[in-house]
């Protein structure tokens, strides 16, 4: 059983960044003949051919078991909790595991925004699945992204956009936190480690001594950290401070030399040079703004 839309975005819908073209759901019981009919023009296929599309597709698989092939990787299982991206102009070809079949949501969709993540490395023909485990919070996105196709209201497309941001970065993190998660130790002690920085942005306390007192070197600390936030541990501490600071600057009248030395910059000026690097603006500046 198939129920699927396709739907239709103007130029101005373009400008927000991401437009979606389809969004559909089917359920293949074993034996059944894939693909399904009732697809549009370009996007049913022969799964011994396979095709090329010009967008991007997201299917989720919550059940079932099928195959995955394209042209950057070999024949690979898609199993019950994956996920696998589709690229523009990238050959492919899937089909459910005819002794078990599939359940299988899809959205296609293309857009700057898009193409930027992977320009900028967060996604890539050479690593499309990804393994996510049973999401009700998934499935419940593309139910919501089903229920706004079909009502197609005025602005659709904008409320689609935002419906498949919220799944890309869904997906890429709930795999990478599986992955991270993994080791209990780990995550456990880097928890700790932000909780730590944040309770002692006014005080005197280095990276160091946060490192030394999880019982772990500096260079390990530094690296787990990275891996788990994405941002050595001195820049995180860094802007927490910066951020402290704008509360500071808007909300009491603490000179700009108390706040820096409150927060354990090394001087005024490093300071104020490390402000108007994060803001644009030195502190005096965004104070008078926002006053």
């Amino acid at each position: 059983m198939q129920t699927s839309k396709y739907l239709v975005a103007n130029e101005r819908d373009a400008q927000w960044g991401i437009t979606v073209s389809c969004v559909g759901k089917e359920e293949i019981a074993p034996g059944e003949h894939y693909p399904t009919k009732g697809h549009a023009d370009g996007y049913y296929f022969d799964v011994d051919k396979g095709r090329e599309l010009n967008e991007y597709q997201l299917l989720y698989q919550p059940a079932g078991q099928g195959y995955f092939k394209s042209a950057h990787i070999s024949e690979t299982t898609i199993k019950g909790g994956d996920i696998f991206l589709l690229f523009p102009h990238e050959w492919h070809t899937y089909h459910p595991d005819a002794g078990k079949g599939w359940t299988s949501y899809w959205i296609g969709f293309k857009g700057k925004n898009m193409d930027d993540r992977v320009r900028a490395g967060f996604l890539s023909p050479e690593h499309p699945i990804y393994h996510v485990g049973y999401s009700g919070e998934i499935l419940s996105l593309f139910n919501d992204a089903m229920k706004v196709a079909n009502e197609e209201r005025a602005y659709h497309q904008q409320i689609l956009a935002g419906i498949v941001n919220h799944m890309i970065g869904l997906m890429y993190a709930l795999q990478r936190n599986m992955i991270l998660d993994k080791n209990k130790p780990h995550v456990e002690m880097m928890a700790n480690a932000r909780m730590r920085i944040r309770e002692t942005l006014e005080e005197d306390v280095s990276i160091q001594q946060i490192a030394s007192e999880m019982g772990i070197s500096y260079s390990n600390f530094r690296k787990l950290f990275k891996e788990f936030t994405g941002i050595a541990p001195s820049m995180y501490q860094q802007d927490l401070r910066l951020q402290r600071a704008k509360e500071l600057l808007s909300s009491t009248d603490t000179s700009i030399k108390e706040i820096a030395y409150r927060l354990n910059f090394e001087s005024p000026d490093y300071f104020s040079s490390k402000f108007k690097i994060k803001t644009g603006m030195r502190p005096s500046e965004y104070r008078d703004m926002m006053r």
